[in-house]
């Protein structure tokens, strides 16, 4: 488990079965504990001023390094309060030293790849104690001490800019922007002294940037082209199983909503390559008694270049099904936004069994629209006018569009920690570098941006519930099939951290036992009047 991993989440709810569990304590400090440190937030302040002395003595009494690295181990460093207080009590003492003494050093699991032969751990025990002290053994060498300081330096760096990073963005959330400003170059400068290719050093980094682009450069957009949008969204694809788990999850529970069906439709609400639908299309095709009339419409931005790209991938899905023998219709819906597209232009059948399929989109209709009303009641206002069979909706489980930024941006540290963390057993290059863009953007979004153009406004499961349940959807359970195919999905994957989860006929997939996405599906509750809406008069066969 890496510095990040952490057992508590604020909205997460108990699980009936899962393939994966684990669970710590809540009055810890979720972050650092995850990496170890037992530390309360209400202490977090005051073990930061303690860390900076202790590093002050640090910087400043070279000569006594060795002497401090050999003291270090007589404490156990996971209660990060107790140890610093004792490092400080005693730091001009000196101590007699034996390897014996650095058993209890085993609990830096960040000190891993630095110390060697590996340490074992073992229990330190009064008799023990007396018979290692009897015992005569070699020093370490003072290079193996003075790297083992310098790991625990680095290490205090990162809980120090976690402290800053939450202190900056109360300063801009109370509108103290010149602290804010000030805090922002002392972490900075504290970047220096951690390693910024993984962990916290990562991700301080990426926030650093984004509370830097809300200070002194709100206007920037965070969001590229469409082209760099859909190069992004395949990487992130590549790199790692959240979108591959959305895509079965969904494709599973419509083909199970599909059965007896002869003519059915799925709209896309966001295309994307089409990625998502070549194994729905070999799945139908080995559909008993035979394969459906599949018509699929796909949604998405219309191409800056002039292309029709959504005809393009439209044909080369028309190929594949012609390969399996599936009957196929392509229909490409340009819309800048969501809630631009009508009812009418998806030309819905009444004989067609209907699935609404969204990944990760619903949640960029909560902004506000003073000259729309509200987007996503629009939205789910004439998706349940077409009278679906199914409606599969996945999103990021997480709460980012809180009203208060301190709140929002807490959540989002603790979410993307988590989200960079499980990215670290990827070993595709450079589709996880890549990836880490995707994920930036995101950071950027949900930091920088305010109005219309925050558009990453994530919410938990618990609050989907409420709201498509009072927009007239009943919930679907999404079945043992699901459940064991993503399941069998993780297997692809060789980190052990990635965790499914049921959650009241809901699946969540997390990193440990933080989920990061849930997938759900939902039924519209029929209207007394159905036939207000144009439609196509038959299914053509």
């Amino acid at each position: 488990m890496g510095p990040y991993d952490y057992g508590i989440s604020a909205g997460s709810s108990s699980s009936s079965s899962s393939s994966c569990a684990g669970g710590k304590p809540t009055e810890l400090d979720g972050l650092l504990a995850g990496a170890g440190y037992k530390v309360r937030s209400s202490d977090l302040h005051q073990v930061a001023q303690r860390l900076e002395k202790l590093e002050t003595f640090m910087v400043n009494a070279p000569t006594e390094i060795s002497q401090l690295a050999s003291e270090a181990v007589h404490y156990n460093p996971s209660d990060l309060a107790s140890w610093v207080d004792s490092m400080l009590s005693e730091i001009n003492q000196p101590f007699p030293v034996s390897s014996s003494d650095l058993s209890d050093f085993s609990d830096f699991h960040y000190m891993d790849d630095l110390v060697t032969p590996p340490l074992q751990h073992e229990v330190l025990t009064d008799a023990w104690a007396d018979q290692s002290a009897q015992q005569q053994q070699p020093q370490p060498p003072l290079q193996q001490q003075q790297l083992t300081v310098v790991a625990a330096i680095e290490e205090d760096s990162g809980i120090k800019l976690v402290h800053l990073l939450l202190t900056c963005a109360e300063s801009i959330q109370r509108g103290d922007l010149a602290l804010a400003g000030t805090l922002l170059e002392k972490m900075r400068a504290l970047l220096s002294r951690v390693n910024t290719g993984c962990g916290i050093g990562k991700v301080a980094g990426y926030f650093i940037d984004a509370l830097s682009r809300r200070l002194f450069s709100p206007q920037a957009v965070c969001a590229g082209s469409v082209l760099e949008n859909e190069i992004l969204y395949h990487h992130f694809y590549e790199a790692c199983p959240y979108l591959k788990f959305a895509h079965f999850t969904a494709n599973q529970a419509i083909l199970e909503a599909f059965d007896g069906h002869d003519c059915v439709h799925v709209v896309d609400f966001n295309l994307m390559h089409g990625l998502q639908w070549p194994a729905l299309i070999q799945a139908l095709a080995l559909r008993p008694g035979g394969p459906p009339l599949l018509r699929l419409t796909g949604i998405g931005p219309p191409s800056p270049d002039g292309r029709d790209s959504l005809r393009e991938i439209g044909l080369k899905l028309a190929e594949l099904a012609r390969s399996v023998n599936v009957r196929f219709a392509f229909r490409g819906v340009a819309a800048s936004r969501l809630d631009d597209v009508k009812p009418w232009m998806l030309q819905v059948g009444p004989r067609e069994a209907v699935a609404i399929n969204s990944i990760m989109q619903l949640h960029k209709l909560l902004g506000p629209d003073p000259n729309r009303g509200s987007p996503i009641d629009s939205v789910l206002g004439w998706v349940r006018s077409l009278n679906p069979k199914i409606i599969t909706v996945v999103e990021q489980e997480a709460n980012h569009n809180q009203p208060e930024f301190l709140d929002r941006f807490t959540e989002a540290l603790y979410y993307y920690s988590t989200m960079f963390d499980s990215l670290e057993s990827c070993t595709l290059q450079p589709e996880k570098a890549v990836a880490e863009m995707y994920i930036q953007r995101e950071i950027c979004n949900v930091v920088s941006c305010e109005g219309s153009a925050r558009v990453e406004r994530h919410e938990p499961l618990a609050k989907w519930r409420a709201r498509l349940g009072g927009a007239g959807f009943r919930p679907l359970h999404l079945g043992s099939n699901a459940f064991k195919q993503a399941s069998m999905l993780l297997t692809l994957f060789s980190a052990e951290g990635y965790c499914v989860e049921e959650n009241q006929g809901c699946l969540t997939l997390g990193w440990h036992s933080r989920p990061l996405i849930a997938a759900s599906a939902w039924q519209a509750v029929p209207l007394p009047d159905t036939n207000s809406l144009p439609t196509i008069n038959d299914c053509v066969l």
